[in-house]
């Protein structure tokens, strides 16, 4: 054989192994393309190499290590920029959607899915570009554009048509029947689960949260029995798990399906089994979802206290996780840019220190960087100081937790509120401010009361029964000329002062 010749079957193998179904071992498959690695480097076939790495990043993506994923989708992009080879620019695009989909960054996820597509050569192997399209649905999906991802997963359908490959089709299908399920078009997804069932039919057969979308949909029509026989595989554990945590939601569902049917003690029963199955593999998402349906189950059997006590644990360990997932957020990008992209990551963890850890908020450090900022820029500058009425006795009669997840929900009001006006910042325990540039003194406390009533009039009962929140405000803007903050916050502490010994829940400005 000459050394064309292997460097053409060298070349056969990759292509054979990108087009490998979705659902096979990932190890098995790091395993191979590490092997024709290998070959590729001693054939000194560069291209090659990058696209096992291609291979080798999706496998650990899915197994869950984003950092080295992300660093090597992005080291082969700009080695396929560089030498204008746009199939591994392609493949370097779509593992870098997936890699900012499951960082929550969508609209980058979104921009890469779009060049994962376009520069897809006509050539390509329909396989390959099924997953590429794939990859593109997904993101549109998670930007809110359904009627264009459902395009695309239509042309997946037909691709997997032509080639014969029901993986391929079974997951446009089972996104397409998720995403109408949750706009509530029961007749749409009913007709895709039916498509569902009738390609498992042929041998592929569902995977587990495959199967779970179309025991949701079961549930949309009241077919609770029907629901309880569509899971039976799984919870029998004949069915392949191929995500982990496909089983657990799984028992979620049938958790509910067995509440709304009547049926309090078998829905017990199956949230049992999934808090054991949780615990024994990790899975904090799937038991912060099973503390909010115990919390549902309480409520519905007339257990209001157990349920009010299991929804500030839900409220708690929900906070916690955003928590471990910011961290994890932080970690990935860290191995994303450690180093060509070293500027850039310490741009990403900045933005990290200068946010509160509880309420996602900017904290003190950024507020004192801002307003410094902006008053050496002159102009219109106002600030409010947003002060929780009575928060201790939150703390004192119910619970830390229950305060905490106070002081979030504020932080969630806060920054919807301040959206495209100003910056909202948590200064330290129940106070806030708000940053307003371009409003002088009468415009900000028209804001700031709106503020006042967003937060009083919010549906507090879920969260702290028959305790009230409610806030009071000091406002205060910049006089001309004037280049540090201190002045400016005293100015709206002494009216947040004011505000408090006037009897409280009102604004001064």
């Amino acid at each position: 054989m000459t050394a064309g010749t292997a460097v053409r079957d060298l070349v056969t193998l990759v292509t054979e192994l990108e087009g490998t179904p979705d659902i096979e071992e990932f190890a098995a498959i790091r395993q191979q393309a590490a092997e024709l690695r290998a070959l590729a480097v001693a054939a000194g076939d560069e291209e090659s190499v990058h696209r096992c790495d291609m291979v080798i990043a999706d496998a650990l993506m899915r197994e869950g290590h984003l950092g080295p994923s992300g660093h090597s989708a992005r080291q082969t992009l700009e080695w396929a920029e560089k030498h204008d080879l746009p199939y591994l620019q392609a493949r370097a695009h779509r593992m870098l959607s997936n890699f900012y989909r499951l960082l929550g960054d969508f609209s980058e996820a979104l921009a890469h899915g779009v060049q994962g597509v376009s520069f897809l050569p006509a050539d390509a192997s329909p396989p390959v570009r099924a997953r590429h399209l794939l990859q593109l649905g997904c993101a549109l999906d998670d930007n809110g554009s359904f009627d264009e991802s459902d395009v695309r997963y239509r042309e997946v359908l037909r691709i997997s048509a032509e080639v014969g490959d029901d993986g391929l089709a079974l997951r446009a299908l089972n996104n397409m029947a998720y995403n109408a399920y949750e706009r509530d078009d029961e007749p749409a997804a009913r007709a895709l689960a039916v498509r569902m069932r009738e390609l498992s039919g042929r041998g592929r057969g569902l995977a587990a949260k495959e199967i779970d979308t179309i025991a949701r949909v079961e549930m949309m029509a009241g077919r609770f029995v029907a629901l309880e026989a569509t899971l039976s595989g799984v919870l029998a554990g004949t069915v392949v798990d191929v995500d982990g945590d496909g089983t657990a939601e799984c028992l979620l569902t049938l958790a509910e399906a067995r509440r709304l049917s009547g049926r309090p003690e078998a829905a017990q029963t199956a949230l049992d089994r999934a808090v054991e199955l949780c615990d024994a593999r990790d899975l904090a998402r799937a038991r912060v979802q099973v503390r909010r349906e115990q919390a549902a189950l309480y409520a519905a059997t007339d257990r209001y206290r157990d349920a009010y006590e299991e929804l500030l644990r839900y409220q708690e360990s929900l906070a916690s996780l955003q928590n471990t997932q910011r961290e994890a957020r932080a970690r990935a990008m860290q191995a994303l840019f450690e180093a060509d992209e070293a500027r850039r990551a310490t741009e990403e963890f900045r933005e990290l220190a200068h946010r509160d850890a509880l309420t996602g908020l900017y904290n003190r450090r950024h507020v004192d960087e801002q307003l410094a900022e902006l008053l050496s820029r002159g102009g219109v500058l106002s600030v409010a100081i947003v002060d929780l009425d009575h928060f201790k006795q939150i703390n004192d009669t119910l619970s830390h937790a229950t305060g905490d997840a106070v002081l979030q929900q504020v932080g969630y009001l806060l920054q919807d509120v301040v959206a495209g006006a100003g910056v909202a910042a948590r200064l330290g325990g129940e106070e806030f401010l708000l940053i307003l540039p371009g409003f002088d003194l009468a415009e900000a406390a028209r804001f700031s009361d709106g503020v006042r009533c967003l937060i009083r009039d919010f549906e507090w009962a879920a969260v702290t029964g028959t305790l009230p929140v409610t806030a009071s405000i000091g406002v205060a803007t910049a006089p001309p000329g004037l280049t540090v903050a201190a002045p400016l916050l005293a100015a709206a502490d002494r009216q947040l002062y004011v505000a408090k010994h006037t009897g409280r829940d009102r604004v001064a400005a």
